[in-house]
């Protein structure tokens, strides 16, 4: 079985587990190293396959307002995948964490075919969604890359072995290499999706790998930390510049869903510019 199809294997697993929990899902799409091809298989490192999942309320939720869904789960296998209304997530989409932005452009999603001709809009103008304010993504590359220095030597419980074995993460110090390809590339104008895939593959996966001494690591994560801040202050401008053709995209795409999605609850049925509606607490 080749990447992309094992890949594919354990997207579809998520996605039939979150249907197995009673989501109404509009998408699921994969997050993370596979996005970027800095995926590994081997003895030295196993990457995980981790997703996020879109989800719609029912009306009923909606109503009585409840809490959105936003919420991660774990799976037996450590793999995490986080749940996010529809709402939540396209709310965060705005705040442009490239995170959460990727999963307009991977290449291993599952759409849920009651709404696939709504999302397809969402994935055909993903650029202008990753451009609704260039000033954000350049603060949250920089934030990014900060919180991957302070994570370096941090004995988190889930990189402690590591901390113990090379002194440092070094998962998060290809984090704040990767950072600083990105805020790069993407401030040139470069598509989001080139700008995902970092030139320097090969060197990213073996610093993944733990190739440098800790000294080493510490040094270049703080001087290509101190880089991305650098780069960020002399590129960001004085007001935020709004890209409002990505928010009304978002908006529209979220109206349409829900609209569908209620509909559907309510028993609405269209027939040309007349409705049936039949309520199911009616007798």
């Amino acid at each position: 079985m080749h990447r992309e199809e094992k890949i594919m294997k354990r997207v579809q697993e998520h996605h039939d587990y979150l249907l197995q929990k009673g989501y109404e899902i509009v998408f699921l799409a994969l997050q993370g190293s596979q996005n970027y091809g800095l995926d590994v298989y081997d003895e030295d490192y196993m990457s995980d396959i981790d997703t996020k999942a879109v989800v719609l309320p029912s009306f009923e939720d909606f109503v009585y307002n409840k809490q959105p869904i936003n919420k991660t789960l774990v799976l037996d296998n450590n793999e995490h995948i986080d749940v996010k209304d529809v709402r939540v997530m396209f709310e965060t989409y705005k705040k442009q964490n490239v995170n959460f932005v990727e999963t307009l452009f991977s290449d291993f999603r599952i759409v849920n075919e009651k709404y696939k001709d709504i999302t397809q809009v969402l994935f055909d103008n993903a650029e202008e969604i990753a451009h609704i304010n260039i000033n954000q993504t350049l603060r949250c590359m920089a934030g990014m890359s900060k919180e991957k220095l302070k994570a370096l030597k941090h004995p988190y419980p889930t990189i402690v072995d590591k901390i113990e074995k090379y002194g440092y993460d070094p998962k998060q110090l290809h984090h704040i290499l990767r950072m600083n390809d990105f805020i790069k590339e993407y401030f040139t104008g470069l598509p989001y999706k080139q700008c995902l895939n970092s030139q320097r593959k090969g060197y990213l996966i073996q610093i993944k790998k733990g190739i440098l001494t800790e000294e080493e690591a510490t040094i270049l994560a703080e001087k290509t930390d101190l880089d991305t801040k650098a780069f960020m202050q002399r590129n960001i401008t004085e007001k935020d510049i709004i890209n409002q053709k990505g928010i009304d995209i978002l908006d529209k795409v979220k109206f349409d869903l829900l609209e569908r999605k209620f509909k559907e609850d309510l028993g609405v049925k269209q027939y040309g510019n007349f409705c049936n509606i039949r309520p199911t607490f009616w007798t």
